[in-house]
């Protein structure tokens, strides 16, 4: 079972001498993780290539555009990092968790010790390393089922949505409001969902998470203590997981992901959107 709080700082570091540092950097409109890591990284990180690493290499579009690897392609993906079955991940990118954040919660979706390392590269004071990095040891990573109860699936949430349950979505609210037309395939969001902006959960001035009583304030002020439980999603299952990590850090039961998310839910004619707040 998971012993580590989802989001250290780097101070905690000294605390985790063996942690695999995991460098989870990625971009939505195609620039290259791998360039930015080998131009300068965490003093001994490997590169988390979420295309290839975190996501699926084949489905169906209603699975959105980054369904989850089956647990062989996981497990083999972890074991070829280095990281195995005992081994404590430290993830970290340059948007504050946006993509570390999807390593983290698969990680910890299987009982690993796995965490976000707050404010990530661009808070890091110490020195970097260039180039491609070292080869790790691979090591043994079971593969191991995901667990269903920590999913919904697109009829789920629409029921939910629909039966006053609270549905968040992670995306900005100009994407939810149908206002930015320039990523999702239709505009707007799922009916009835409610918006939660994933960098609601970051401070813009130290791009660290805000402190637990503010995560508690904000998310209770989106209905999560009166729901009885919650689903997220975001444009692809990618940064709904910021929420799901600053809900367990506020101590609020975390919402179950929708990895599909709005890419799945646009891909399917017969879905219904909504524009507008």
């Amino acid at each position: 079972m998971t012993t580590m709080p989802p989001i250290v700082s780097a101070a905690d570091l000294v605390e985790y001498p063996d942690a695999v540092l995991a460098d989870v950097r990625w971009c939505l409109d195609g620039r290259s993780g791998c360039e930015a890591y080998e131009a300068g990284h965490l003093p001994g990180a490997v590169f988390v290539d979420l295309e290839q690493d975190l996501t699926a290499t084949s489905a169906t579009p209603t699975a959105g555009r980054h369904p989850f690897p089956d647990p062989d392609a996981f497990a083999a993906a972890m074991s070829n990092l280095g990281i195995g079955d005992d081994s404590t991940v430290i993830a970290y990118d340059d948007t504050g968790g946006m993509t570390a954040g999807r390593l983290v919660v698969m990680l910890r979706m299987l009982g690993r010790n796995a965490a976000v390392l707050d404010g990530g590269l661009t808070d890091w004071r110490g020195e970097l390393m260039t180039g491609a990095g070292a080869e790790r040891e691979h090591l043994h990573f079971t593969p191991c089922a995901w667990p269903a109860e920590r999913f919904a699936d697109a009829d789920e949430t629409a029921a939910l949505a629909a039966g006053g349950g609270l549905v968040l979505d992670a995306r900005t609210r100009e994407r939810f409001i149908g206002e930015d037309t320039r990523i999702d395939a239709r505009p707007g969001h799922v009916p009835g969902a409610v918006s939660a902006p994933w960098a609601a959960t970051i401070d813009p001035e130290s791009n660290r998470f805000r402190p637990v009583g503010d995560l508690r304030d904000h998310f209770n002020s989106l209905g999560v203590s009166e729901a009885g439980s919650a689903v997220t999603y975001c444009g692809s299952g990618i940064s709904a997981c910021m929420n799901i990590l600053a809900m367990e850090q506020a101590g609020l039961p975390p919402a179950r992901l929708y990895v599909a998310s709005f890419s799945g839910w646009t891909a399917d004619p017969e879905r219904p959107v909504e524009v507008g707040p």
